[in-house]
């Protein structure tokens, strides 16, 4: 048996040091170096192999077919899941302060519990009488699922090992606090230890637990990177505090595509599914104006219409502001600076904001079409025609270049209704009978075409 060495850790930062000293190399903070005991349990043993014996792949599919998933029969959840829960997987959700991740795990549990599945759900930041509070608020009060309120991670493990349940849902990592690790709750020690600890017991016991974690002022999950290369899936909260609409993303997801999004409605009853997110984006559009573009996205495998707004106005700064929400910003500056480089319309001396309606985050680079176009329409003062959605994505040299899942993404745009597309020329798409495309070479072609000039 091996040995079980005696670790030094940063609680500042996590760097691992091999004897204690007074100041971290790697942080620079003073002491915050503390001896750390060895976790309590091993890597157990995990689904589906014997220990430490390799099983052949081609054997998997028929002699060990795939566990079902757990379906909580939200649609929009088990979208993002990739197909549903996976038995013995590990999830880590993370969102903002008040986002609403209580109150959509609260619902997840008591679906999955409605659906005859064995759930519990542990708050380490609410007494079980405050989380029956807003069950009852939410109409969850008949479900039977199970309430724990407890921050000791053994008591959670000891309680899951008797109780065996389908699902756990441990409200937040933060709270946890491991009795081998002499650290604060919330340090790197004590969130790593507890994301461990948890994850083994999930692989071994055929667990389904999704952990809550707390995010940074960055938006970065709080805590160890490593805890999000532990888990099986990592999904964000989005959405902004004055708009209702929120979204569930997966950035890392072992059973099903990353990138994928559920959109949800915040209501005095809790988070509704939104099942078509293109019209409720789409909703406020009214007659046309400058500065508004109609963007043909793809988020994960769904497609999704969204506003793209712009405001160009004369700046009394020596800098024009530039402020961006939705958008990386980084990319609208190569926008601009394309646009005048290639295509001779400067916006020096013009304050450019820009905005994509709803709160949604649009990240992908077929965006910068649309994103042209409402910068242009915005500065000539020119609406761009009602019927028309936009996606290309645009090189530094001025060409547009075709992006993929085309024909979804016209498809999405003639069920809202639109008649017409604007789209780099390389696409391979017809369109069908009712959708005219207008095909564009480059940005010179586009400002002549649209806006009559170049």
């Amino acid at each position: 048996m091996a040995k079980s060495v005696t670790a030094f850790t940063c609680t500042a930062c996590g760097a691992a040091h091999k004897k204690w000293a007074g100041r971290c190399d790697a942080c620079g903070a003073w002491n915050t170096i503390i001896e750390e005991a060895p976790l309590s349990q091993g890597p157990g043993r995990s689904l589906g192999a014997t220990k430490g014996k390799p099983v052949p792949l081609s054997g998997l599919s028929t002699s060990e077919p795939p566990p079902p998933r757990f379906l909580s029969g939200i649609e929009e959840l088990d979208r993002v899941l990739g197909g549903g829960l996976v038995p013995g997987s590990a999830l880590l959700v993370g969102g903002d302060p008040g986002i609403g991740k209580s109150t959509i795990l609260l619902q997840a549990a008591a679906a999955f519990s409605s659906a005859n599945y064995n759930a519990i759900y542990f708050s380490g930041e609410e007494a079980s009488a405050q989380v029956r509070m807003r069950a009852v608020r939410l109409g969850l009060a008949e479900a039977p699922m199970r309430l724990g309120a407890e921050t000791n991670l053994r008591n959670i493990l000891t309680t899951l090992d008797a109780e065996r349940p389908d699902v756990a849902v441990i409200d937040s990592i933060q709270t946890l606090w491991s009795d081998t690790v002499e650290a604060a709750p919330g340090s790197v020690a004590q969130v790593r230890a507890a994301a461990h600890e948890l994850v083994t017991f999930a692989k071994s016991r055929g667990v389904a637990v999704i952990l809550v974690g707390h995010v940074t002022k960055e938006g970065q999950l709080a805590g160890p990177r490593v805890v999000e290369h532990m888990v099986d899936t990592v999904l964000y909260f989005e959405g902004e505090r004055g708009h209702q609409f929120r979204i569930l993303r997966s950035v890392k997801n072992r059973f099903g595509p990353s990138g994928e999004i559920g959109v949800f409605e915040m209501t005095g009853a809790g988070l509704a599914e939104v099942t078509n997110p293109s019209a409720l984006f789409l909703s406020e559009r009214g007659q046309p104006i400058a500065g508004s573009a109609v963007f043909a996205g793809i988020e994960g495998t769904r497609p999704v219409l969204t506003e793209v707004q712009a405001l160009v106005a004369p700046s009394t700064l020596a800098s024009p502001r530039r402020t961006v929400v939705g958008l990386d910003s980084g990319r609208v500056s190569t926008i601009l600076a394309v646009l005048e480089a290639r295509c001779g319309i400067p916006f020096a001396g013009l304050d450019v904001f820009l905005n994509v309606a709803g709160g949604m985050k649009v990240a992908e680079p077929a965006a910068d079409l649309a994103i042209a176009g409402a910068l242009l329409s915005a500065r000539e003062d020119s609406a761009l025609p009602p019927e028309a959605v936009l996606f290309g994505e645009i090189s530094l040299s001025g060409a547009l270049r075709p992006v993929s899942q085309t024909e979804n993404r016209l498809k999405e745009a003639r069920k809202l209704g639109f008649s017409q597309a604007i789209l780099p020329d390389a696409s391979k798409a017809d369109g069908g009978s009712d959708m005219a495309l207008r095909r564009i070479t480059d940005l010179t072609g586009f400002v002549g075409d649209i806006f009559g000039a170049g």
